[in-house]
């Protein structure tokens, strides 16, 4: 099997048809340095796969909207502890479904 990197385009690319709206421009940004990092701080390459990724993560646009798919979440640090973060900016962010 053949491995190659891909670039931010290629990768916000691969979110065609109905996941294209799945994550924002910036969140596209952050999912992707996140995974560029995690790729080189373990060494395992991570095959690109944009339908398990929308299934895996999900984008916020704020606290007060991820309370209504969790609603035992307080506090952001309450919702560090309980799965992994992916700041976007001051407010939104995404988060590794659990």
């Amino acid at each position: 099997m053949k491995i190659s990197n891909i670039s931010f385009s290629e990768f916000c690319d691969s979110f065609s048809g109905s996941y294209e709206k799945n994550f924002s421009y910036e969140g596209k940004r952050a999912l992707f340095d996140y995974l560029e990092d995690y790729e080189e701080q373990t060494g395992e390459e991570i095959e690109l796969d944009a339908i398990a990724l929308c299934c895996e993560y999900t984008e916020y646009k704020n606290l007060k909207e991820l309370k209504r798919s969790y609603n035992d979440i307080k506090t952001i640090e309450d919702l560090e502890d309980k799965t992994m973060v992916i700041k976007i900016n001051d407010d939104s962010f995404i988060i590794q479904d659990y």
